[in-house]
């Protein structure tokens, strides 16, 4: 039998439906892998629910031998980022200011779909001190490290949930995205990940961060984010900025492929980015295989400057927020320093940042009267070392240095994916990003899937598999 813990979502379900194997096999399997995780060399996970995660097996089990299976997850492992509430377990937020003995009697919108969908909850994964920066370290849990070189950053915010989803500690997991922060460890650890448009998943509690924070799915596949995407992209009333229901399925749209599709591919934004060469050329082969499957591809740049200054005041003002109460000293001094700038900002400064972000909106919709989908590097390097925010020498002061292409599509709430498309010459992974208008996920999501079906895109071995 195929190793367990390599196994998609979908080919999981497939093995429960046949009887070639149950969800108990499969959890403990998924939950040997999290041990290994978790241990100092990667340090994805905050806690471990083993006991829970095997009861809640075991219940399916029963189910799936009655023929009986409680909803389109059931039995599958997956993670929750220690962001997101998840009932009867403290959510840190990666802070010594969290009290953990609180009530913990409600789960957020995302995680409660995935309840009800049968899923088989592992543990809560490693984030940033409320999840602030693009690199996984906080005072509370350490360092979260690269599956693929311990050396290096798993990236971040929602590094544990890409190293575990790497390590073949369950196959899905829930991140959040208020920069890049799927998208950015799911590029540094090989593995996919989906920015959905703004309030398809319902986020509960709302964030401080505002409109810029996304729930999204991070798996091994563009299959596997749609599945989840069509359990846990519905309305919820504790949002009130959610969507309305899909029409549709975001899985039934899959197979639709690329053929005609109008993409623009946009090296590096104008020449704004400077891109390593192993990252390009990766990109480009993956381009140029779309090409070959029928998209009508052109080099094109969206007519944009970088929004990195709007982004800024949005994004520290929230800080700001989340901390004015909290005691300083316990905090990340990196999420100090941005909380003291985010609180000098007048209510004048936020406004005209918001008229930045509407202006951006504003040439992304026209763009996207032209062009279906909009390709670029996910990110401009591979993984750097661990304990830095920046990659030493690169001269950047904050983490948006090296996330150009990543944040202006959270100002924009664009769908945004990225997908592994290969390696650079230390066998690190790279990531190609697709973005598409507003709406559009399910053609981010069918551009991946044919990536994926043509074998140019895949998750590369982690060394520590």
């Amino acid at each position: 039998m195929t190793d367990l813990t390599t196994m998609t979502a979908g080919r999981l379900l497939d093995g429960y439906r046949t009887g070639e194997f149950g969800p108990v096999e499969v959890a403990r399997a998924a939950l040997e892998r999290a041990e290994r995780s978790s241990r100092p060399e990667v340090n994805a996970f905050v806690r471990l629910f083993p006991d829970e995660a095997l009861a809640q097996a075991r219940a399916a089990q029963e189910r799936w031998r009655r023929g009986e299976p409680s909803g389109p997850l059931d039995g599958v492992p997956v993670t929750v980022k220690d962001i997101l509430l998840l009932r009867g377990h403290p959510t840190l937020r990666g802070s010594k200011t969290v009290d953990p003995a609180g009530r913990w009697d409600e789960d957020a919108p995302s995680v409660a779909r995935l309840r009800e969908a049968g899923a088989v909850f592992l543990g809560k994964t490693t984030t940033p001190e409320y999840g602030w920066k693009a690199v996984t370290d906080s005072p509370l849990t350490g360092v979260t490290r690269n599956p693929h070189d311990p050396s290096r950053t798993a990236g971040g915010s929602s590094g544990g949930s890409a190293a575990a989803v790497a390590l073949g500690a369950g196959p899905l997991s829930l991140g959040t995205d208020g920069g890049g922060s799927v998208r950015i460890p799911a590029a540094f650890c090989g593995v996919f990940g989906l920015k959905p448009t703004y309030g398809r998943v319902p986020l509960y509690p709302a964030s401080a961060f505002g409109t810029l924070a996304h729930v999204g799915p991070m798996t091994r596949d563009a299959a596997d984010a749609a599945l989840l995407l069509d359990v846990i992209g519905v309305p919820d009333s504790r949002d009130w900025s959610a969507l309305g229901p899909v029409g549709g399925s975001f899985t039934a749209a899959l197979g639709g492929g690329v053929r005609g599709l109008r993409v623009a591919y946009s090296p590096s934004l104008g020449g704004q980015v400077a891109v390593r060469p192993a990252v390009a050329a990766a990109v480009r082969r993956a381009v140029e295989r779309l090409a070959g499957l029928g998209a009508y591809v052109e080099e094109a740049d969206p007519d944009i400057t970088d929004p990195v200054d709007a982004f800024h005041t949005l994004w520290f003002a929230g800080a700001a927020q989340v901390t004015r109460r909290l005691p300083k000293e316990s905090l990340d001094p990196g999420l100090r320093e941005i909380s003291a700038e985010g609180a000098r900002f007048s209510a004048l400064d936020y406004l005209a940042a918001v008229d930045v972000r509407m202006e951006l909106g504003r040439r992304m919709g026209r763009f996207h009267d032209t062009h279906d989908l909009l390709l670029t590097p996910t990110l401009p390097i591979t993984a750097f070392e661990t304990g830095a925010e920046v990659p030493r020498g690169s001269g950047h002061r904050r983490w948006t240095g090296w996330t150009p292409f990543t944040y202006p599509f959270n100002l924009t709430q664009q769908p945004a994916a990225t997908v592994p498309v290969g390696t650079d010459g230390d066998g690190l992974p790279v990531g190609l990003q697709i973005v598409a208008a507003r709406h559009r996920d399910d053609l981010v999501l069918r551009a991946a899937h044919a990536l994926y079906a043509s074998g140019i895109a895949s998750a590369p071995q982690a060394r520590g598999r």
